[in-house]
């Protein structure tokens, strides 16, 4: 399948959202002219008849199904029910009416908390079912994982065209800074940030420092996913990712130093760790459709730091 952006009439779930708004952008800039973007008080995807209508509303050819209920560890640990529940139905009831309704194409955005918790690094695709997921996220990660097994089944029974990406953590401006529910960057930027504005001896940072991550610019996981969507017809999972890994605590060092905060670092350790290590082979995205992450750790970080501070 070759796509023709001109002429393809594109659905974006979560659209408005902090990746989706770039992949619209992505799609416009190779001619997309059709892109419909359901908001939610208009359409709830969790709901059957909602969906149905939806689909009904604006018929499409390619769906890349973007809107997830997400949050950091603390989100997760709250909500583990609705964080299951609504992200689970999400996806079965988008990529069956999309099937009923001859969607030439759907893209299944899945998560890298879909991995095992003990997955040897760098994790590979393959190792996605050789355990359990880290048990903070688990609920929202096996969600997340059934839109694989919905997407390789579909596929086997209906010769329905679906494929299933697992971006890392991402970060970049516009994210959510809220420390209720944000993930550990904006987290991080904005304890440090009020940390040095009440001049407090010291910003305090859940865990012990010692798990380690990788992260991608918003923009890169974008550009990721419009390649996907161009390329891809595998069934295949596929990782996207920036094969970079970093402590907690050497992030926490980096971006205290980028907001220029002169108090201490301390760690929760009452705080749960999540998963031990995240690092990813990116190989396969660079194989198969000509993905690689370009925008340096620094510089996205930057980036991210000056947005925040140009709006808060």
């Amino acid at each position: 399948m070759m796509l023709d952006f001109e002429k393809t009439r594109f659905i974006v779930t979560g659209g408005a959202g902090f990746v989706g708004n770039l992949v619209v952008k992505k799609l416009k800039s190779k001619g997309a002219k059709e892109i419909f973007v359901p908001r939610s008080k208009d359409y709830n995807l969790v709901e059957k008849d909602s969906v149905e209508r939806m689909y009904r509303d604006f018929p499409a050819d390619v769906v890349i199904h973007l809107a997830a209920k997400v949050g950091g560890i603390g989100a997760n640990r709250a909500k583990p029910g609705e964080f299951f529940y609504e992200n689970l139905m999400m996806g079965i009831q988008l990529m069956e009416q999309a099937r009923l309704n001859k969607v030439k194409k759907f893209v299944a955005i899945g998560t890298i908390c879909a991995y095992p918790k003990f997955t040897p690094v760098p994790f590979r695709e393959d190792d996605l079912w050789n355990g359990y997921p880290e048990e903070t996220n688990a609920p929202y990660g096996l969600a997340k994982k059934m839109f694989l097994v919905q997407s390789q089944a579909y596929r086997q029974q209906y010769g329905f065209n679906s494929i299933f990406l697992l971006p890392v953590n991402l970060y970049g401006p516009g994210d959510n800074f809220d420390l209720e529910t944000s993930h550990v960057i904006p987290a991080m930027i904005r304890k440090f940030s009020e940390a040095k504005k009440s001049n407090a001896g010291s910003a305090v940072l859940w865990g012990d420092g010692s798990p380690t991550r990788e992260f991608l610019y918003v923009e890169d996981c974008a550009e990721g996913i419009t390649l996907a969507t161009e390329r891809y017809e595998k069934p295949d999972p596929v990782n996207i990712g920036s094969s970079m890994e970093i402590s907690m605590n050497d992030l926490a060092w980096k971006i205290k130093e980028k907001i220029g905060f002169k108090g201490e670092i301390v760690w929760d350790r009452s705080k749960p760790n999540g998963q031990p290590r995240r690092c990813l082979d990116t190989s396969r995205a660079q194989n198969e459709f000509g993905f690689k992450a370009h925008t340096t750790f620094d510089e996205g970080l930057d980036r991210t730091i000056r947005w925040f501070n140009e709006n808060f």
